[in-house]
């Protein structure tokens, strides 16, 4: 959700009022930390508001590849219909990008796996995931942290808050086998860019 153009003038006035208290400075804090990350990609523009105050470690290491430009001219590499897109990690010709180190599991943030949330794609491993991400179509729950059987799940650390239509209309393109890899959109859909417009 976008946030109110005032709340800084609001913050400030809850630092200084001394009625103000606890859980209203609390939730004025949360709030300053959200970031909102724009996808342009040739299907058409995503936005995505990231949580850090419920997955912290992986909202930065997200914004890591963000900033230094990783994400750009990357492609969604797996599309399932009716589940979720996934990409962040390989090239057009398929090749992947050099990742950084894996980031830790934070699926324990009682976020759910429901339609339009961003998680981290990851191996078997629940603390392998690096650059890669999905973003699910539908309510996933059956990902998340209480209900798989690894007892770790898949960590939520966004939520597409405009855009939607352009997830789904992604989860519809056919598919193929390429390059060892499946699930591949015959037609190449390239995130053009990822950056960050509102902090």
């Amino acid at each position: 959700m976008l946030r109110n153009k005032y709340l800084s003038t609001v913050a400030l006035i809850c630092i200084t009022i001394s009625s103000c208290y606890g859980d209203s400075i609390q939730k004025i804090n949360n709030e300053e930390e959200t970031k909102l990350i724009k996808l342009t990609t040739t299907k058409g523009n995503i936005v995505i508001e990231l949580f850090s105050d419920k997955a912290p470690e992986t909202v930065k290491n997200f914004l890591n590849y963000t900033e230094n430009g990783s994400y750009n001219g990357t492609i969604f590499h797996r599309v399932i219909e009716n589940f979720m897109v996934q990409g962040g990690g390989l090239m057009p010709d398929m090749t992947e990008f050099e990742s950084n180190p894996p980031v830790v599991n934070e699926s324990n943030n009682d976020l759910s796996n429901k339609k339009g949330t961003i998680a981290m794609a990851r191996t078997s491993d629940p603390h392998s995931a690096t650059s890669q991400f999905f973003i699910n179509l539908k309510d996933n729950d059956f990902l998340d942290k209480r209900n798989a059987p690894d007892g770790y799940g898949y960590c939520v650390f966004g939520e597409v808050v405009e855009g939607i239509n352009v997830i789904e209309e992604i989860g519809t393109v056919a598919t193929t086998n390429k390059s060892g890899h499946g699930d591949v959109p015959q037609e190449t859909i390239i995130i053009e860019s990822v950056e960050v417009i509102e902090e």
